[in-house]
């Protein structure tokens, strides 16, 4: 079998091909993809060449971990049937690029236990899936406290502040310093942080991933407060140790989601507890791939990014 997908042969060198698939095993499904998202944290950093050594890491790639589609066919030794909707967080499954990530292709063999089930009517916002499980990630758990302030209205903070209101917690403060991401709130406010004269927080959630804010971030927190890391971070962390001594500073980062958090994501989309609307901005066909990363990567109005693949057609 053959695919059409998104390589990205180096930095900046960016568009459709042909690739190989490897052929699919018992416990293999072959998915059509129907929509998949653009990552601006992680894979903004493969395209501009800025990642830190990371394993797996390579070029030639297929990017993507953000991917909704269709089984077309069924492994024997798996549960499920053709024509079920799935999401799909990335394959390794190309010949002659790797899948570090691997989502972003019209069609792609994955293992059956890596996927999970998704309502059909979802639609594109089938593919933000692995978002709302990253924020939930940084949420549930044992010790940790909900956000009192998150920092960002990017789809992620948005996204932790929609979490927080269904998990009953009061409504979060987020600051946004852009003009343009402070609207869409749902139940919470955002500011600009020079217009917040709290110093007082419990619980700060940063989702700008710029590190260089630690510093003013632990100036908002109360005594024996947290800084909770949930974006990602390129350059290495550092702060001034005196305020932070001050303040008795807790520090957390928040690791990637979990298949318990993709879950348990899914059933609080599909009960109503959690929307996944008015995240996603910008929609183009799949054959625009180099135009919509860079639309994706440096247009600030740009939320969410999502490729369609209806249009292509594999052989």
């Amino acid at each position: 079998m053959e695919t059409t997908a998104v390589i990205l042969r180096g930095p900046r060198e960016i568009g459709l091909g042909k690739l190989g698939l490897s052929a699919p095993g018992p416990r293999d499904l072959v998915v059509e993809i129907s929509h998949s998202g653009i990552s601006t944290g992680t894979e903004k950093l493969f395209y501009t060449g800025e990642m830190p050594p990371f394993p797996g890491m390579g070029y030639p790639l297929v990017p993507g971990y953000e991917s909704a589609g269709e089984v077309i066919e069924a492994g024997s030794e798996t549960n499920f049937k053709v024509g079920e909707h799935i999401f799909v967080p990335g394959a390794n499954c190309y010949e002659g690029a790797r899948g570090l990530f691997g989502g972003s292709a019209k069609r792609l063999v994955t293992d059956a236990s890596r996927v999970t089930r998704i309502d059909p009517g979802l639609g594109p916002e089938g593919a933000l899936l692995a978002l709302a499980a990253t924020a939930r990630h940084a949420l549930a758990g044992v010790d940790k406290k909900m956000p009192e302030l998150i920092v960002g209205h990017g789809v992620l903070g948005r996204l932790l502040a929609r979490l927080t209101i269904a998990a009953g917690a009061p409504a979060p403060t987020v600051w946004e310093i852009d003009p343009d991401r402070q609207s869409g709130a749902m139940g919470y406010e955002v500011i600009h942080p020079d217009d917040d004269p709290r110093r007082d927080y419990r619980t700060i959630y940063d989702a700008s991933g710029v590190g260089s804010l630690l510093d003013t971030l632990i100036t908002r927190i109360a005594r024996g407060g947290e800084v909770v890391l949930a974006g990602f971070y390129t350059a290495p962390i550092s702060f001034a140790f005196p305020p932070a001594f001050m303040k008795e500073a807790r520090l957390r980062i928040a690791a990637e989601w979990e298949r318990e958090d993709l879950i348990a994501t899914r059933q609080l989309v599909e009960s109503g507890a959690l929307s996944l609307g008015g995240l996603i901005t910008h929609s183009v066909p799949a054959e625009k791939a180099a135009e919509a990363y860079e639309t994706a990567f440096n247009d600030p109005a740009c939320l969410k990014m999502i490729l369609n693949w209806g249009a292509v057609h594999d052989a």
